[in-house]
């Protein structure tokens, strides 16, 4: 079977095909407007979404010599997510389904996210712990099998990305402010700040970064160091925070290995100390890590062919949310 899949529920607009569990074409253009306005609005990023999506679907399509007759059945993101983003692609795959006659599945953001590294090490043994690290969302989870997860523990606050984000904002770097940090980072002194490692001590696997996003800004304003030595400081912390809780549940629970996704997977700082832990780390294609329609295509025809599809067709977006059967 063929599946078509639409990824809306950020600023990424993408779109797959996938037909026995490999992808035979996908496209995903990052919404570089919101770069000047210093992080995502989301009133622009569901009209780039409604601008771009018949043109990249009609990319996909071409490029995997296939036509929307093929097409056997399509996925979308339904949440969590933007709410508006997330109407835009559930629209549009809507409308497909309908004039077409074929099954629309919802699909998880975070779910087709944990299932993502499948698609490239389909024979990974579980159980394995992924640490999920992006713009919106901090979680560790226990994977158990395809279809069965725990979540371990996840930001009470702040994601890790946003702490990224709202840190380059202050020091006045571009927008995604990950990148921009780590690249300031590479000159800097990252011992010479003793930033927070907010909750390293505590027995949870949850998370915290807004006390940290608040010393920096203090540090800031202080005028005290440099900027290099800032991002250095602030991207060690950081790291140093997700590493902590990563390692104890790769431990508590004998993983077999551990998977790092989300956009902040790109982070070679954080893929410097991962390596030198002593467990099995696999990282995901970086284009598997950001918001991408390959996973959702991926996930929705395992979860069709395992009967486990809801088929209803007035299912609608939602902002937060847990995985659900």
């Amino acid at each position: 079977m063929i599946i078509l899949g639409i990824e809306t529920s950020c600023d990424e607009t993408g779109v797959a095909l996938c037909s026995n569990f490999e992808i035979l074409s996908s496209y995903t253009k990052t919404q570089s407007i919101h770069q000047q306005y210093g992080g995502v609005v989301p009133e622009i990023a569901s009209r780039e979404h409604e601008k771009y999506l018949p043109s990249i679907t009609d990319k996909v399509l071409k490029e995997a010599n296939k036509n929307f007759q093929d097409i056997d059945a399509i996925a979308v993101t339904n949440g969590p997510g933007l709410m508006g983003s997330l109407l835009s692609g559930i629209s549009f795959a809507k409308g497909i389904a309908q004039a077409l006659s074929i099954p629309i599945i919802p699909i998880n953001h975070l779910e087709a996210h944990l299932n993502s590294v499948f698609i490239e090490h389909e024979k990974l043994e579980a159980p394995f712990i992924n640490l999920l690290v992006s713009g919106g969302h901090t979680q560790l989870w226990l994977v158990k099998n395809m279809f069965e997860y725990d979540l371990l523990g996840e930001t009470l606050d702040d994601a890790c990305g946003e702490a990224f984000d709202k840190g380059a904002k202050k020091m006045n770097l571009n927008y995604p402010g990950g990148p921009e940090i780590e690249k300031l980072a590479k000159n800097g002194d990252r011992n010479l700040i003793n930033f927070p490692r907010p909750m390293i001590n505590d027995n949870s696997f949850n998370f915290s970064f807004s006390g940290l996003k608040t010393a920096l800004i203090n540090c800031v304003d202080k005028d005290k160091y440099g900027f290099e030595d800032i991002a250095a400081s602030y991207q060690e912390a950081i790291v140093d925070t997700l590493i902590n809780k990563f390692e104890k549940a790769m431990i508590q629970f004998s993983a077999k290995s551990g998977i790092i996704c989300g956009g902040v997977a790109a982070n070679k700082r954080l893929r410097e100390k991962l390596d030198k832990l002593d467990q099995k780390i696999i990282y995901p294609s970086m284009k598997y890590c950001t918001d991408n329609a390959d996973m959702i295509a991926f996930l929705a025809e395992h979860k069709f062919k395992n009967n486990k599809v809801n088929f209803e067709k007035d299912f609608s977006a939602y902002s937060r949310g847990m995985i659900t059967e």
